[in-house]
């Protein structure tokens, strides 16, 4: 993965499509993005895996983009183990304490 392994997952309900659906979905999504370079804003993961949901039409639906995958994962995602968690919120904590030290020293 161009970013690292992943740090959470949403388990999807494959009540929602036939097992053939699924795999030709990912196979095709997957030869696609094969030839992509992912980049962090515009054409990542979450826009892959937006590919291979519009294609197998999950929960009926072939409007999957990246924005709604990312907030549905945030709001339904689990994280893979702990250490996860803290990778993937420990930078934005560092940060935002050294803003509130700095303001608060320099105010």
């Amino acid at each position: 993965m161009a970013f690292g392994k992943a740090t959470k997952y949403w388990r999807l309900n494959p009540k929602h499509l036939r097992e053939s659906e699924w795999d030709d979905a990912v196979r095709q999504a997957s030869q696609e993005y094969a030839h992509r370079m992912h980049n962090l804003c515009c054409d990542n993961c979450h826009s892959h895996v937006a590919m291979a949901l519009n294609l197998m039409k999950y929960d009926g639906s072939t409007s999957w983009n990246m924005v709604k995958l990312a907030f549905l994962i945030l709001i339904y995602g689990k994280y893979v183990n702990f250490w996860a968690f803290v990778k993937t919120w420990l930078p934005f904590l560092i940060i935002v304490a050294v803003t509130v030290t700095l303001v608060v020293v320099f105010a």
